[in-house]
Formats: C-alpha cells, sequence, structure tokens
C-alpha cells in the first residue's frame, strides 16, 4: 500500500503551527484540510482526551456559528495521536487566510467558562469526559504560538 501524504510529514521536525494538510477538489470546488499542531509530536506529552473532547465542542460550535466562516466549515475534530486538530474548509485557503479565524477561535476557547455546549448525555455519547480547565489553559498556550507565528510555522518542514 501507498504511503498515505499526512505519514510522510516529518514528525520529527514539527513544531506547533498551523499547516495546509491537503486541498482536495470535490468535483468542481476544492476543500482544504488544515493541520492545527498544538503540541510538538513525538518531543511533548500529547493531550488527554478530556481536554482533547471539550476543545472539539468548543471549537466546532464557535466555527459553525461564526458569522464569516460558518458556511465554509467542513468539519473540525481531533487528531488520533491527539497533538492537534483538523479543520477543512470549502475553498482553497492558505494558512495565513485562516490566521485571524484561529486566533479569534483559541481566543473563545480560552476564555469560555460555563457549561460546555453539547455536554449532556442527550447530546454526546461521553458528555463527562470533560475538562473545560484543561482546554482553557491548552488554548492560551496555543495562542501564544498563533499570536507570535513565523513563516516556519505555517508550511511543513522539509
Amino acid at each position: 500500500m501507498e504511503k498515505i501524504a499526512s505519514f510522510t510529514v516529518d514528525h520529527i521536525r514539527l513544531r506547533p503551527g498551523v499547516y495546509v494538510s491537503r486541498r482536495d477538489r470535490v468535483g468542481k470546488e476544492v476543500v482544504t484540510t488544515f493541520d492545527l499542531r498544538m503540541t510538538s509530536p513525538n518531543d511533548e506529552p500529547v493531550m488527554n482526551t478530556a481536554e482533547v473532547h471539550t476543545i472539539e465542542h468548543l471549537g466546532a460550535t464557535f466555527l459553525r456559528n461564526h458569522p464569516d466562516w460558518k458556511e465554509r466549515v467542513i468539519y473540525f475534530g481531533p487528531m488520533g495521536c491527539r497533538t492537534g486538530f483538523y479543520l477543512l474548509l470549502a475553498g482553497e485557503w492558505s494558512s495565513r487566510d485562516i490566521l485571524p479565524l484561529m486566533v479569534e477561535l483559541y481566543r473563545f476557547i480560552r476564555d469560555f467558562r460555563g457549561e460546555v455546549p453539547g455536554a449532556s448525555p442527550r447530546d454526546c455519547g461521553n458528555y463527562l469526559d470533560m475538562n473545560l480547565g484543561m482546554a482553557n489553559y491548552l488554548a492560551e498556550r496555543y495562542l501564544a504560538v498563533l499570536e507570535n507565528i513565523t513563516d516556519d510555522r505555517l508550511v511543513y518542514p522539509e
């Protein structure tokens, strides 16, 4: 079997950032997949499932309600390795194009207090597995990268 594109990225050199993972054609449309890498793979501890789950609920809710982007959001969800998230958007976008949206998103997660949207037995299959405090902390940590991003954190290392 051929190795898929995401397994060809050098995860030893990869650092937190916002990367275009791929662009796919669906009919006449383009879907851009972003790698929102929050931790350094194989270098830092991975995020625990409770905070990943919380970020997923908050992120998906924020993005699907965003006045300028909600019609373009296809998917927001965690990577299996628990080092970040994938964001799929309709259209052909660059990392720089979505940087303001990512800053806005992670400020929202950092500052969120109260009941996590969808965290109820009726709305979620594992509603008790949430950790808002750690989600707030991890969002603040990622914001330090986003607000001071350098070009090497916008393009995969070669």
